[in-house]
């Protein structure tokens, strides 16, 4: 039975972040640089050490051979980049909530399996990135350097709470630092410039398809067009169709600079793999040689010590935008809201345990097979979103006059059926490998292929002709559904009779203590203030000890009591004592019962909520009360 889409609330992508750009500038530069952010964040995926895995084994095994791969693989990108940023400018939905929107509970959630495994698979390729980044700078051990790299969790933390902006500057400064050193390698190896456009012919065999399979998945990322739909969001943007229209340009100016600056990295590292190891015969057969045979090879020291920079930065860059696009995907697919930092840090300790464990059984030479698998998984899942994503954007009761156009529909089909037969190519070939290689598990192999075979084609086929088949039932439910829910729902009003209000004698009471006035004038209500000595004394000897500091603190409440019946507001005090405000806030309003607590912040954020601690969510897992937390101006 189709569900009722239309009577859901929607939710905003990215909450905590929506619409906090203001793009409203006069002049053209102001607000391209307003619009400009989310791309770059976008092309972090394009760049990640994923790609460099993929990139330095084309150019060492077949030199520009594949360049074409990676210029059609941008392109590509640009393409459902600008469709993915267009279904969030135009319909205000993620690609993630779009798919929870129309397709069936029992797909939806397969789709959002499928996406948590790709994420999980890019950030296997980012702890190993990091963690043999740090190698080579510091010379930590591979095992210790992936176990480091489950602290980037702080950094999170730390930057998404300064905001989108900082973010995207942050990240924007790593990948200038990227192509800065790629610049400098290219001019050391000096590549011979006709060879490099002969790679831009196409040419395609089964020894190069295994390669060319994983930097398409390298570079298209699956969980890329999730993220580009709800970074959009973050811009204000009007709700006429000129003002989304102005959206769509800046928008794809962005991806347009931002996806060319991630091909020129990945050209720049198969570029000069080619130039250095293809022209020496050197198979490259994990990253660490690749640094260390630059240096003799280049000539100076310097070459290996950017290689290392560029991959490090690669690896801390690509944390930020895989932290985001988890949230994106389980909020979208589930409505289930996590932590951050809950969250990135469960992602992390699900791809740094199979890392941990191919380093300590294969070392390095394992790490770097593990990569280019990361990527063909990326790959294979691609398919499941870019059709979602075709579909939805040629549909025009959703996007309406910014709807696909004939030929623009043909170009990304044309797309999406190369990647299909790409993916459907080498699963075929791989798994016939597999077959003929293994004459004792023959049988086994040949059941579980079909098996998943079977299962590939038919979440495929599902994907694929559900918007086509259910879109006309669709749109007579919703007409026979929701017209009769169109009256405005009746909200229960509230009266407050007792407002408790802790105070701490600091300015934030001022806060507190005005807003409990307006409430209780208004509501005829008492205000009971509540006051927690934390001394020493006071844990020993309670209500009988006597300092300066509690002798200043009755002298406090009773000014605040003062000032408070002269207007004629009906006042009581609750002192209690102890070392936990906390539990005696939630312990003194299980005995007076009010009906609202209002507590004031003092703002800390970052360190000085690990430093001075963070009472209000303490408090509010305590209570039962409505709590109203005021922010100290």
């Amino acid at each position: 039975m189709l569900r009722n889409r239309t009577a859901e609330v929607p939710a905003y992508s990215l909450p905590e972040i929506h619409q906090s750009v203001a793009t409203s500038h006069s002049r053209f530069w102001r607000r391209l640089f307003a619009f400009a952010g989310p791309a770059y964040l976008v092309s972090v995926g394009y760049m990640d050490p994923g790609n460099w895995a993929t990139d330095l084994e084309g150019g060492a095994r077949f030199g520009y051979r594949l360049l074409w791969v990676l210029v059609l693989s941008d392109l590509m990108a640009l393409l459902l980049q600008t469709l993915s940023s267009r279904l969030g400018i135009v319909s205000r939905r993620d690609l993630a909530q779009a798919c929870r929107d129309e397709y069936p509970r029992a797909v939806s959630y397969t789709l959002w399996v499928l996406c948590e495994l790709a994420i999980i698979a890019c950030d296997l390729a980012e702890v190993l990135g990091a963690a043999i980044g740090l190698n080579l700078l510091f010379h930590l051990p591979l095992l210790a350097g992936v176990l480091i790299t489950a602290a980037d969790v702080l950094l999170v933390l730390w930057l998404t709470r300064l905001g989108i902006r900082v973010v995207e500057a942050f990240v924007l400064a790593l990948i200038a630092t990227i192509a800065g050193c790629f610049a400098f390698e290219i001019f050391l190896a000096h590549p011979h410039v006709p060879e490099i456009t002969s790679g831009l012919l196409p040419r395609l065999n089964s020894q190069t398809l295994y390669i060319a399979v994983a930097i398409f998945g390298a570079t298209v990322m699956p969980h890329n067009l999730y993220l580009h739909s709800a970074l959009v969001q973050t811009r204000q943007i009007g709700e006429t169709t000129e003002d989304k229209r102005r959206a769509c340009r800046f928008n794809f100016l962005d991806s347009a600079l931002a996806l060319n600056g991630a091909l020129f990295v990945n050209a720049a590292i198969l570029v000069m793999s080619g130039a250095v190891f293809f022209k020496r015969h050197i198979v490259v057969t994990e990253i660490q040689q690749a640094h260390q045979l630059l240096s003799p090879l280049l000539g100076t020291a310097l070459a290996s010590v950017l290689f290392g920079t560029a991959l490090l930065c690669s690896g801390l860059s690509s944390t930020l935008t895989g932290t985001m696009a988890g949230q994106i995907v389980m909020e979208g697919f589930l409505r289930f809201r996590m932590q951050p930092w809950l969250r990135r840090a469960v992602t992390r300790c699900l791809a740094i345990a199979p890392a941990a464990l191919t380093i300590y059984i294969f070392g390095a030479s394992g790490t770097y097979k593990l990569i280019i698998i990361s990527q063909i998984i990326l790959s294979l899942q691609l398919p499941f979103a870019v059709i979602p994503l075709l579909h939805f954007t040629s549909d025009r009761k959703r996007m309406g006059p910014f709807v696909n156009g004939v030929w623009l529909q043909i170009g990304a089909w044309l797309c999406a059926a190369f990647i299909l037969v790409l993916n459907i190519w080498f699963l075929w070939s791989q798994a016939g490998a597999w077959i003929s290689q293994s004459a004792n598990h023959r049988s086994t192999l040949m059941f579980v292929s079909l098996v998943v075979g079977l299962a590939f084609i038919a979440l495929l086929a599902m994907i694929t002709c559900w918007p086509w088949l259910h879109r006309a039932p669709l749109v007579a439910e919703r007409v026979a559904v929701t017209v009769p829910e169109d009256a405005a729902p009746v909200f229960p009003s509230r009266t407050y009779s007792r407002i408790l209000v802790p105070l701490d004698h600091s300015p934030a009471d001022h806060e507190a203590l005005g807003n409990a006035l307006a409430l209780a004038k208004s509501h005829h209500a008492k205000i009971i203030l509540l006051h927690v000595e934390e001394g020493v004394t006071s844990q020993m000897f309670g209500s009988l000890s006597s300092t300066a500091e509690i002798t200043e603190g009755q002298d406090y409440l009773a000014n605040v009591v003062s000032c408070l019946r002269q207007q004629n507001v009906n006042v009581d005090v609750v002192v209690r004592h102890g070392n936990n405000p906390a539990k005696e806030i939630a312990s003194a309003a299980q005995e007076v019962h009010p009906d609202l607590l209002i507590m004031a912040s003092h703002g800390h954020r970052g360190l000085k909520d690990l430093i001075f601690g963070t009472t209000i969510n303490s408090v509010r897992h305590r209570v039962k009360a409505p709590l109203l937390i005021v922010r100290q101006s």
